[in-house]
């Protein structure tokens, strides 16, 4: 049989879209470490997680065994609209780099987010409006996640309460602005609007703020409204699990026409689109069925796979929240106000740690003038402005394609491109005016915050 010509773009049928979510931790010998209640030290227990998310959701974090979830169809009906999204193969990529690699990167900024986020925020919007919730509130670090689910929220009504990283809400005012269409409230944070904020703001006048600060404000709010509850874009294990309609709709696409990836790349902030990218892979891996090299790419200023520490840690600065064991920098890190967007985050999933942990994933911390460097070369020959975060990715595909042409080495190199920085723009003029630097923190400023994690023993 004669193998097909593989197209420029790869769409599937809307009939060939995930029916079930595939949640990884069933097919991993070791799961991830359960929350702990930060007064006890005691795992937490569904009915306390109640009292923060929604019910359902509580149920898909503890869920470590079921390996198919079925996505309801309201969420289905929803995906619709904008998925299955394309798997393009960058030959004008390839061409321009004269290499042997073969380039594919699936695109999911094919929405009015301009993300991935979307993925879970309309699962978790549907959950809070079933459990008849008056509304949500969450944290928004580049603005990504704070908009798609302003836009689920207003598709099932609910309201909508967004506190966004300082740094970026002034940087971003066009992103703080649909949100604000979509009908969501945005304040920055830190703020005066929570007992936690004010905290933060007399420790550490004039920060820029981070998403471990946002977050507390997040919870502080959500438990202190009656008829509201919680939600995350990133991190945490239901998320994860929603995002798996990415890897999902990356391998059909790849089967379909025969295609065995080498290596799949992704940013890596809290874990949600790389989770969401490599599950099913993964999940190959760990069922012994097939290999897989896979890269977690994060950004030097915030680098918590490649120099934090591995263990238990508050997942917010207010230390509010239940500890998780993850790759850490300490939740009273803050990172430099710079353009790595939604990639500032303290911490790692629980999920992606344990694999990284496990050795079955690398991680790699790379500039942000080398980042913006292959934003700008991708923009220019495949036609697609890349978010900063996607960035991330593309500089190490281009840097694994590069490697291909020096050894001759014919490899099939996928990427997850994350969404658009038509939002983004003060970060490329910036980076055009030479006014982008490369912000590394030292040993000692990590120190400081890994020194004071919280005592857990395992």
């Amino acid at each position: 049989m004669a193998k097909k010509e593989i197209p420029y773009k790869i769409y599937l049928e809307e009939s060939e879209m995930p029916k079930e979510w595939y949640n990884v931790r069933a097919d991993m010998k070791e799961k991830p470490a359960p929350l702990l209640n930060p007064g006890t030290l005691a795992p937490m227990k569904r009915e306390e997680l109640m009292g923060v998310f929604c019910e359902e959701l509580v149920d898909q974090e503890l869920d470590n065994d079921t390996r198919f979830i079925p996505i309801p169809d309201e969420i289905r009906n929803f995906y619709k609209m904008y998925r299955p999204s394309p798997l393009v193969r960058a030959y004008c990529l390839e061409e321009r780099l004269d290499t042997p690699a073969k380039i594919y990167y699936k695109f999911e900024g094919n929405n009015t987010s301009g993300s991935h986020k979307l993925n879970s925020a309309i699962a978790q919007a549907y959950y809070a409006k079933k459990q008849g919730l008056k509304g949500v509130t969450t944290e928004t670090g580049a603005g990504q996640w704070g908009t798609a689910l302003s836009m689920a929220c207003a598709y099932f009504q609910l309201d909508c309460k967004v506190y966004m990283v300082k740094v970026s809400y002034e940087q971003k005012p066009f992103r703080r602005e649909v949100m604000r269409t979509y009908g969501a409230s945005v304040t920055p944070s830190p703020s005066m609007e929570t007992e936690v904020g004010r905290r933060i703001l007399a420790e550490f006048p004039g920060t820029t703020g981070s998403l471990g600060c946002a977050i507390s404000e997040a919870v502080e709010k959500a438990v202190s409204s009656e008829g509201y509850r919680y939600v995350l874009g990133s991190v945490l294990n239901q998320v994860l699990l929603h995002q798996s309609v990415i890897g999902l709709e990356t391998k059909a696409a790849l089967d379909k026409y025969g295609v065995k990836a080498d290596m799949i790349i992704g940013c890596a902030g809290g874990g949600s689109n790389l989770g969401g990218l490599i599950g099913p892979f993964m999940g190959e891996k760990l069922r012994g069925e097939a290999d897989y090299r896979i890269i977690a790419v994060e950004p030097a200023s915030c680098p918590s796979f490649t120099r934090g520490r591995y263990a238990y840690d508050f997942c917010d600065t207010g230390m509010v929240c239940p500890l998780s064991k993850m790759y850490t920098l300490g939740s009273g890190f803050i990172p430099a106000p710079n353009h790595a967007g939604g990639l500032r985050y303290h911490g790692m999933s629980p999920v992606l740690s344990k694999l990284y942990d496990d050795g079955l994933m690398e991680a790699r911390a790379v500039e942000q003038t080398k980042v913006f460097e292959a934003a700008e070369q991708f923009a220019r020959v495949e036609g697609i402005l890349p978010a900063p975060e996607s960035a991330h990715a593309i500089k190490v595909a281009i840097d694994e394609a590069m490697k291909c042409k020096e050894t001759g080495e014919e490899k099939t190199i996928v990427f997850g491109l994350t969404g658009t920085g038509y939002f983004d723009l003060v970060a490329y003029e910036r980076f055009h005016d030479g006014k982008m630097d490369d912000y590394i923190p030292t040993d000692e400023e990590l120190e400081k915050s890994l020194s004071k994690l919280p005592k857990v023993n395992g």
